[in-house]
């Protein structure tokens, strides 16, 4: 997708160090649990930005279905830790008619409110939760991720 925001974090090389300093097997905890905690910023936020376009009139929100998912394909191909944020919805085909399913219903039209139609313009909801939490979720990365591996550390003594 063209609208992807990705985060790297720099300047944290004494927690890196730290965390290749622990055993293999438990690398992974760690990192994945203080990126979840980040990651659930970004979907509050998104969340709260989606409930702001959503129709009241339609039983379905969009805002029921925006999810957080590790990529664990991703992984398990670069060995880099990945948690998505998005919409979750049904795959296969669309019902003829587009029945409204009322509360968490498929809303499969969340991309043409995002990225806009000819007819449309663009009402973006994921992208400005990712830049609006961006630096609070780098840092709740960065002191979660330190009191882990402490924690750990503290264990294997």
């Amino acid at each position: 997708m063209a609208n992807d925001v990705k985060f790297t974090l720099s300047g944290a090389d004494e927690l890196r160090k730290r965390l290749l300093a622990l055993p293999r097997e438990l690398q992974l905890k760690p990192g994945r649990s203080a990126l979840g905690k980040a990651a659930s910023l970004v979907r509050k936020q998104a969340k709260v930005n989606a409930e702001s376009i959503d129709d009241a009139e339609t039983g379905r929100k969009i805002s029921d279905n925006i999810i957080q998912r590790f990529r664990s394909r991703y992984y398990k191909r670069t060995g880099d830790l990945m948690i998505s944020v998005g919409v979750g919805t049904e795959k296969g085909r669309i019902p003829k008619g587009n029945p409204d399913t009322g509360p968490k219903g498929n809303t499969p039209h969340w991309h043409l409110i995002e990225l806009g139609t000819e007819v449309a313009k663009p009402e973006p909801y994921l992208v400005p939760a990712a830049q609006a939490t961006a630096e609070q979720a780098i840092n709740l990365f960065g002191t979660d991720l330190d009191k882990q591996i402490t924690k750990i550390v503290s264990k294997l003594k």
